[in-house]
């Protein structure tokens, strides 16, 4: 057995932000994928994938006899499977912020949950919520908190625009362009990182009343002109926005910036070569970067890996 393929997705703007409902944009991301298979011959990564879905499966049985009215799943084949070798082979790097559990969560859900909304339905925006919340108990699993969006880019391989928690919608985003020198760009850290203890440290955070005045006046303030730019494709007032918001998070998110990366993300702000910003959690895994000229941007960083993922 081999199932569909679930891919990757990168979330351009709302990270923590949409935690305290933040304007957000995520996109799928087609470089990297996943999909369930069966296999009673286990490598030992396989056999790795298999027991952590023995895991996810005792998970998803409690949650469906705790939540009848959230989800159901058709339990019985779900176990008969992974006790025949289901894993999830996956080219989606994990902890590095690009949605390897939400790709797993969204492949499970199509395989196994009995009345599913299906991406050929009209997706209303009461379904998009209905698919969201199912999507954040189960992705819970992972990461103790989810907002769901994850999974619910992987699923519907669509744009995703997050106006505030109660209201989503798919997205239609500007075409890139094919010889365009303003870029998007991934830059990998080296670091794996851990989703769980990033959110801790922003909860912890959160009870400080000068953070969250900073959240709401600054950090939300640039998220969500960042996204009404990028939407419209008004890439002179993008990159503005961009920059206040690479600003506030060195000064605010510090924990979460690898340390060896703070004179960087620095260097990008002072040279206006290219302007950092948290991928996910952050804390490791990929930042993600935007220049108005890529060839620039290398040069600058060119001891570190890029991938371009959009184009101006």
């Amino acid at each position: 057995m081999r199932g569909p393929l679930f891919y990757s997705k990168i979330l351009l703007f709302g990270e923590y932000g949409i935690i305290k409902d933040s304007k957000g944009l995520s996109i799928p991301y087609n470089f990297y994928n996943g999909a369930l298979k069966i296999d009673a011959h286990h490598t030992v990564a396989t056999a790795k994938s298999n027991q952590g879905l023995k895991r996810f499966f005792t998970y998803l049985e409690q949650l469906q006899k705790e939540q009848p009215s959230l989800i159901s799943f058709n339990i019985l084949a779900l176990k008969e499977d992974v006790d025949n070798g289901l894993y999830f082979d996956s080219s989606i790097p994990q902890g590095y912020g690009v949605g390897s559990s939400g790709a797993l969560v969204a492949a499970i859900y199509d395989k196994y949950a009995t009345e599913k909304i299906t991406v050929l339905e009209n997706l209303t925006r009461e379904k998009l919520l209905e698919l969201k919340s199912i999507f954040a108990a189960m992705e819970s699993f992972f990461h103790g908190k989810s907002s769901g969006l994850d999974p619910l880019n992987s699923y519907l391989s669509l744009p995703i625009l997050i106006n505030s928690k109660t209201d989503i919608e798919s997205a239609d985003i500007p075409c890139q362009t094919v010889d365009g020198k303003g870029a998007v760009f991934l830059l990998d850290s080296g670091i794996i990182g851990e989703t769980a203890p990033m959110v801790n440290i922003f909860m912890e955070k959160m009870k400080q009343d000068g953070f969250r005045t900073m959240l709401k006046d600054q950090f939300v303030k640039h998220t969500d002109d960042c996204v009404n730019d990028f939407l419209k494709g008004d890439v002179k007032s993008l990159f503005g926005n961009v920059k206040q918001l690479s600003k506030v998070v060195l000064e605010n998110f510090k924990p979460m910036i690898p340390k060896e990366f703070l004179k960087l993300w620095k260097k990008g702000i002072d040279t206006n070569s290219y302007y950092l910003k948290l991928c996910g959690s952050g804390g490791g895994g990929y930042m993600l970067g935007f220049t108005e000229d890529i060839d620039e941007a290398r040069k600058a960083l060119d001891d570190h890996k890029l991938e371009v993922v959009y184009n101006f």
